[in-house]
């Protein structure tokens, strides 16, 4: 199945090296992808894998997909920055995978369902608004620039919400839980900001209104 293509990336500024109408404040371009993550990484068994949607979900059921049937759902691509709250932005990325959208249409959250917890490895979890699942740019990625994700980074998939800082997109994901109400996430527990948004450099809770 082909790939059809999303750029989200923001304009660039007038000369060919300035990025700087693509850099969030306090944010500065980096050329390598750093390895960062809280605890060990986890070892892929296919077998065991799986996917799943549930909670708040519109026919109070809950979704599953082992590894195959995941492989066979509809494939996208989002070229999109991704920018870390350890201050490093890394320009022009083309995630390939499948859109967050997709999988909410495969399983619809109920009417009153407002949030979403995003659980992965571990038990990792990040919140998230429904919203922002629902962006066109959102996307659980299995590659980057065509190159299969390594485990360092995330595979076998990997949550990618560019609007967002990057710590809002597990790595190693597993599920999506429908919730009708707000409630923080691993790293939001731990202080950082509800939100997220870079370019208001939402960073940490004390920012918070």
């Amino acid at each position: 199945m082909g790939l059809s293509g999303i750029d989200a990336r923001r304009p660039r500024g007038e000369g060919p090296a300035d990025d700087s109408g693509r850099i969030p404040p306090g944010q500065r371009a980096q050329a390598s992808w750093p390895v960062l993550h809280y605890g060990p990484v986890p070892r892929f068994k296919p077998e065991r894998w799986d996917f799943q949607v549930y909670g708040a979900t519109a026919d109070g059921s809950k979704r599953a997909w082992d590894y195959a049937g995941f492989q066979e759902l509809p494939a996208d691509r989002v070229e999109a920055d991704l920018h870390c709250v350890t201050k490093f932005t890394l320009l022009d990325n083309v995630w390939s995978g499948v859109l967050a959208s997709t999988l909410i249409e495969l399983a619809p959250p109920a009417p009153d369902a407002t949030h979403a917890m995003v659980w992965a490895e571990y038990g990792y979890s990040a919140n998230l608004r429904i919203d922002d699942l629902l962006r066109d740019t959102s996307i659980l990625a299995t590659h980057r620039n065509g190159e299969e994700l390594t485990p360092e980074h995330g595979f076998p998939l990997r949550l990618v919400v560019p609007h967002l800082y990057a710590w809002k997109g597990p790595k190693w994901v597993r599920a999506i839980e429908y919730l009708v109400a707000d409630r923080r996430g691993f790293w939001e527990e731990r202080g950082y900001h509800n939100v997220g948004d870079p370019w208001q450099e939402q960073r940490y809770s004390y920012q918070e209104d």
